[in-house]
């Protein structure tokens, strides 16, 4: 069976038509030499969004997060970030190959931190080590599971940085989910930062594209940066007019794909030799290990693939599933009763062969 039903990113998202005819009408400038008023737009528009004095707008949300990290630090600076966050895991250590930075990482549980595991990392002035000069959060946590970070808990790191001088910055890719879960407004998350990245091209069904978000002398120094990394866009209007089109139109939705995942995590429950980790489902992706007795993840993977359901290969026994608005409920229950009937048929499988060991 051709899989029609992929789970493996709210990034597969295709645009959808209203989606297209306002790309297509949009009102283009250079944005490189002065200004395309549909990315103006969009820029002002986050800024005021999260109480920022200005943004701008890159392809990627990895270039938004080295470009924030980059012009925060300098050469042979530290910063200070979760041990599985996507700054550091996924974005090829760009802080170190471009911008000379080290990065020091503190051991979350599914990505959260507490203030108390930040006291004494802050390295004492002298010339044998490194500065420490900012601290990044992501929110929600992409490895752990989409999990929401603790506002009150944010509120205090970012309080303990600026007490020691350092700054803060926000990897804040499923941001829109994290408001949607928690009831805290983007705004309200980003108060407590110096500087966010938000991405469209995510939850919200954007073809491409993230925008960062901070004080406006910042910004300037970021738009400098941006043409160095080679993420100046011309006529970028047109893409900028999806990221726009989604925020008027695919924001509130993301609460269906919250309840997606929700059943998801319902059928993993259910499934034998499946555990759900976390354990509970917070916004719209699902991590769930497999059982060694039933195989390993890519095995399983490529059984649910044959059953016309794709889904990402996350760790050796690991797999994550994510829902966005390309699935709707009718796909998310087949997608459940495939996760049910492979995990029951390897079961079966594994429990013929113990009893077939035995005899």
């Amino acid at each position: 069976m051709d899989p029609r039903i992929d789970l493996r990113s709210d990034t597969v998202t295709r645009p959808t038509a209203g989606m297209r005819r306002a790309m297509a009408e949009a009102e283009v400038g250079d944005d490189v030499i002065d200004i395309d008023p549909s990315t103006e737009l969009l820029q002002r528009r986050v800024a005021e969004m999260l109480g920022k004095e200005a943004a701008i707008f890159m392809p990627s949300g990895s270039m938004t997060n080295q470009i924030a990290i980059r012009v925060h630090c300098s050469p042979g600076d530290e910063f200070l970030c979760e041990t599985d966050c996507h700054v550091y895991n996924y974005e090829q250590a760009a802080f170190a190959q471009l911008s000379g930075l080290v990065a020091r990482t503190i051991q979350g549980v599914h990505g959260r931190l507490k203030r108390e595991q930040f006291v004494g990392m802050v390295r004492p002035a002298a010339d044998h080590l490194v500065r420490t000069r900012l601290v990044c959060l992501e929110n929600t946590h992409n490895r752990g599971g989409g999990t929401v970070q603790s506002y009150e808990e944010v509120e205090a790191i970012c309080q303990w940085a600026r007490g020691n001088h350092l700054a803060t910055h926000l990897d804040g890719a499923r941001l829109w989910n994290a408001a949607i879960a928690s009831g805290i407004s983007e705004g309200q998350w980003s108060q407590h930062f110096d500087t966010i990245s938000v991405c469209f091209s995510k939850g919200l069904g954007a073809p491409v594209g993230s925008v960062l978000a901070g004080p406006a002398d910042f910004i300037k120094r970021c738009r400098r940066a941006r043409k160095l990394f080679g993420g100046g866009m011309r006529q970028c209007g047109i893409i900028a007019a999806a990221a726009l089109y989604a925020l008027d139109h695919h924001r509130e939705r993301l609460v269906e794909d919250h309840a997606h995942a929700q059943l998801l995590g319902g059928a993993v429950r259910q499934a034998p030799g499946l555990i759900l980790d976390p354990g509970d489902v917070e916004t719209n992706i699902v991590v769930f290990r497999v059982h060694p007795n039933l195989g390993t993840a890519a095995e399983f993977v490529a059984a649910l693939e044959r059953e016309g359901v794709r889904a990402m290969v996350f760790g050796p026994q690991t797999i994550r599933c994510v829902t966005h608005l390309d699935v709707d409920r009718e796909d998310i229950q087949a997608a459940c009763e495939a996760i049910e009937r492979v995990a029951g048929r390897l079961a079966d499988q594994a429990e013929k062969a113990d009893q077939n060991v035995a005899v």
